[in-house]
């Protein structure tokens, strides 16, 4: 049995009622349950959160990068108004988990989301995860250069060169990535198709001759072969490379996908284009881009919605493919424009600037 002692203000000694075995218990127990609660909520869990992230204006600057698009070796025009690129924020996955108290906090937040971490990454690693986000920025990057100069009618070069050579190839050590590929047994190759059409001309375990461009030299080299279900292959991938006839730079920090690949071209024609497209107005937008101009769909719009609104934007260009999951998520203030090709952007930014968007193609 325990007893406390006190000294009240007038000198006498109290003699306090002893704590029962049970009350006693009760209090432990209950120190016990809140120390084990807030434990669980600082473990790791296995899900990621998403939230509204950083926007860019892709006819602004980039902090100390200076122009987040920059043009040289062609005419190029000041533009005004907002072209605003907009990113998802993401916490945990590989590397960088959770704890139960945030994915809770974040679950009652209508802005964020919470997602199961496998069904973003399954086995991927840290490592992976990066290089495949900067290898999606990159390819949407020169896929926006492609999409802009083919919708000017500016005429884009081609060049056949070597896009990857497998770990375990046999051309490995002897082509590299880069190589532009000029000939294939001495017969000249424009083509991907061309290419492998000269390999496979070959038997399986024979030698293929092939001429390539590396650092400006020609290299005569002589690849071995392997089979590959009765074929004979080298192990590499030969692609067509885009040859501008003038340089386009896009410098963005920390962001990495496909997702601004559309907002990307659209800064691009504006910047090659006298006039402003948007008018002075702040328009936001997403979705991914390629060479033909088509709009493909993204990843986490219900936050990209929130981040547009917060940046400041009136109008909100959104795939076609994504209409659906906009529902009863667009912000108060914020008109969102359904666009599926490149083309449908553009007649958009005609009508905010000529002030006709009541009929405008909408997701609802």
């Amino acid at each position: 049995m325990t007893t406390v002692d006190t000294a009240p203000a007038s000198g006498r000694r109290v003699r306090l009622a002893p704590l029962q075995p049970r009350t006693l218990s009760l209090a432990v127990a209950a120190a016990l349950v809140i120390a084990l609660t807030a434990l669980a909520a600082l473990l790791p869990v296995p899900y990621v959160i998403l939230t509204p992230g950083p926007t860019a204006n892709t006819l602004g600057v980039d902090g100390r990068n200076g122009d987040v698009i920059s043009i040289s070796g062609h005419a190029s025009y000041p533009a005004s108004g907002h072209l605003q690129l907009l990113t998802v924020s993401l916490y945990g996955g590989p590397g960088r988990s959770v704890d139960l108290l945030q994915a809770l906090r974040a679950w009652f937040d209508r802005a964020d989301a919470v997602l199961p971490e496998r069904s973003l990454f399954a086995d991927k690693s840290e490592k992976q995860v990066k290089q495949e986000d900067d290898q999606e920025m990159q390819l949407s990057q020169s896929t926006a250069v492609t999409a802009a100069l083919n919708q000017l009618r500016i005429p884009i070069g081609r060049r056949l060169v070597i896009q990857a050579v497998a770990g375990d190839a046999p051309a490995k050590g002897v082509l590299e990535p880069g190589d532009q590929i000029v000939q294939v047994d001495g017969k000249a190759v424009s083509t991907p198709d061309q290419v492998r059409a000269g390999i496979q001309a070959h038997a399986p375990g024979q030698t293929v001759a092939v001429q390539v461009l590396r650092a400006g030299k020609t290299l005569d080299l002589t690849v071995p072969t392997r089979d590959a279900s009765g074929k004979a292959q080298v192990g590499i991938t030969p692609a067509l490379d885009a040859v501008y006839p003038f340089r386009v730079s896009i410098r963005l920090q920390d962001v990495g996908g496909p997702s601004a690949g559309m907002m990307f071209t659209l800064g691009i024609i504006d910047k090659l284009t006298p006039g402003d497209l948007t008018g002075g107005a702040f328009v936001a937008g997403t979705g991914t881009i390629d060479d033909a101009g088509d709009v493909g769909a993204i990843g986490g719009i219900q936050q990209k919605l929130v981040a547009a609104r917060r940046a400041g934007a009136t109008f909100f260009l959104a795939p076609a493919a994504n209409c659906g999951e906009t529902k009863g998520a667009v912000p108060s203030g914020l008109q969102v424009i359904k666009v599926a090709k490149l083309q449908d952007s553009l007649n958009a930014l005609q009508a905010i600037r000529e002030h006709r968007t009541a009929s405008l193609p909408s997701c609802s």
